[in-house]
């Protein structure tokens, strides 16, 4: 019998627990385990380094955990795919799909979409691993595939612009090359890549998947054809998730469509009144009109998700510190609303081009909604906008050589006379409409900036307002 995912979440990976006479998940610390059969010991062993799932002992932590495995079963149930593999971290786990697809393989070319999360862009861009990488628009992915391609990736929703990829178009499109989808936004609730022909499955488990900030992990979910390699690298590198880490993840699951569900609920709510907020200039929500124009909301997801980008009228990192309740912090997916400042932040190390590329300006913030009432957020945001937006800068930048002698116009910084706009009426988005029909309204500040950030992002001389 097929079940709801939200009883799937409950149940993954817990089907013995009855049998077994507990109701807790079972957590092993073993490091090591005795075996006085040392033959069938060595041949467990052999089996793991070959990429095998289980073995007649597991010898050592390293190789096999049965609290981790635990996980690794239910989250493979949750996106609908053979088998699912855990690692220390997220990197760690898009490290080893690049290793594994890539590196074992010989095929050392990489095919990817931007943006991306700044780690993995980085990752790709220093040839670390001994890989090149093309960066294209999704529609030119058939285009850019080589004879030694080995990977195309693309993260949908991207981080941190909330830009969607039609993930079955580039499938399509990558032909026999596996595709991997960082599906850390979308998590499983929202979204299942390996269904729309995606090889690998990444998700930082850091995020939603523990859902409360206090555990570190990542898992590919894939065919059990490709999760023997991805095992092999594990067991090589040592990038291995801790048993607790491997515990929390799984007892994660059991909320995460009520949490992600909520979340998204007053992320729908605050999207609509950023839209029209006049210390915003743009909001980059899938659930608003004009995000989603391949309409991949309610075909490709579920819904729009809980993650917000928007870019300030005023200086983003002002508003990011007149905030009181909202955590000024990166990462995401936890039950606490988190805003951060990408271009300074997670995409600091993204080269010029790839933050152009990317939507990454000097004025977006990302933030992550969490499970607070939605009106106290709101009245967090709303008195942090408009206090930003009232600043801006007095007269234009001074050029260099009048900057030595007067560098006060460029720094000095005046409150605005035009009084703050009323707050827009309360709108409670129906959870079953992915897309809400609100007016897009024109912002004459929206490309206002101070000085101070925009030197901080672009490492050079401040923009004019």
């Amino acid at each position: 019998m097929t079940y709801a995912v939200d009883t799937r979440a409950v149940h993954a990976g817990r089907e013995d627990l009855a049998e077994l006479g507990v109701h807790a998940l079972p957590l092993d610390f073993s490091t090591t385990y005795p075996m006085h059969d040392q033959v069938a010991a060595g041949a467990a062993l052999g089996a793991f380094a070959d990429g095998a799932a289980t073995a007649a002992t597991p010898v050592y932590q390293r190789l096999y955990n049965p609290t981790t495995a635990r996980f690794e079963q239910a989250l493979a149930e949750l996106e609908g795919t053979e088998a699912a593999v855990s690692f220390a971290s997220g990197m760690a786990a898009i490290t080893a799909v690049l290793q594994a697809a890539c590196v074992l393989t010989g095929k050392k070319h990489v095919v990817a979409v931007r943006p991306l999360y700044g780690g993995t862009d980085h990752l790709l861009s220093i040839g670390l691993l001994g890989l090149s990488v093309t960066w294209v628009d999704q529609d030119e992915v058939a285009g850019a595939i080589r004879p030694d391609t080995g990977l195309v990736v693309v993260e949908t929703p991207g981080n941190p612009t909330l830009s969607l990829v039609d993930i079955a178009t580039v499938a399509i499109q990558a032909g026999d090359v596996p595709l991997l989808v960082d599906n850390t936004f979308a998590t499983p609730v929202l979204q299942n890549p390996a269904r729309l022909g995606a090889s690998y499955v990444v998700h930082s488990g850091t995020k939603y998947l523990g859902g409360h900030g206090d555990v570190l992990g990542g898992v590919v979910a894939c065919a059990e054809q490709r999760a023997g390699a991805l095992r092999q690298v594990r067991i090589l590198t040592g990038a291995v998730l801790h048993p607790l880490g491997g515990y929390l993840l799984h007892r994660g699951l059991a909320t995460l469509p009520l949490r992600v569900r909520a979340a998204q609920a007053t992320a729908a709510t605050l999207a609509v009144r950023l839209a029209v907020h006049r210390g915003v200039g743009k909001v980059h929500y899938p659930g608003l009109p004009g995000n989603d124009p391949r309409n991949l909301v309610g075909r490709q997801m579920r819904g729009p998700g809980a993650m917000i980008a928007f870019e300030t009228t005023g200086d983003a990192a002002a508003v990011v510190a007149a905030l009181r309740l909202i955590t000024p912090a990166v990462s995401l997916g936890s039950v606490d609303t988190l805003i951060e400042h990408p271009a300074l932040l997670t995409h600091r190390l993204v080269d010029a081009d790839g933050k152009e590329t990317g939507g990454i300006t000097p004025n977006l913030l990302r933030m992550s909604v969490g499970l607070e009432d939605p009106e106290d957020l709101w009245a967090d945001l709303d008195r942090a906008l408009t206090e930003a937006a009232r600043v801006t800068v007095a007269a234009p930048v001074p050029t260099p050589a009048a900057a030595a002698t007067d560098a006060g116009p460029a720094e000095r910084a005046v409150t605005a006379t035009e009084p703050a706009a009323a707050e827009p009426p309360a709108f409670a988005a129906p959870p079953t409409s992915p897309a809400f029909a609100v007016a897009e309204p024109a912002h004459p500040g929206a490309s206002a900036l101070s000085a101070t950030s925009a030197q901080a992002v672009l490492g050079g001389a401040p923009v004019p307002a």
